[in-house]
């Protein structure tokens, strides 16, 4: 996962926020998505494109930071 190293954070930070609240209006569509995720609704095949589209970049932030905290714990080896 070495690519992933690579992305810079902030732009990933930026990245994700963006297409997590696009549209800004009415209603961000991830928030939709999951909704109708809860509600069993999600049926639509270009609604289930829509989630894994709009949920793809804030995941990977996830993935990032959690990689980010569990490297930084371990111990560095001597010099």
């Amino acid at each position: 996962m070495q690519w992933l190293d690579k992305i810079p954070l902030t732009a990933l930070v930026i990245a994700a926020l963006v297409l997590a609240l696009a549209p800004f209006t009415p209603e961000p569509h991830l928030w939709q998505k999951l909704k109708m995720l809860a509600d069993g609704t999600l049926t639509r095949p270009i609604d289930i494109f829509d989630l894994v589209m709009h949920a793809s970049l804030p995941l990977l932030l996830i993935v990032k930071l959690l990689r980010r905290a569990r490297v930084g714990k371990k111990p560095r080896p001597p010099v």
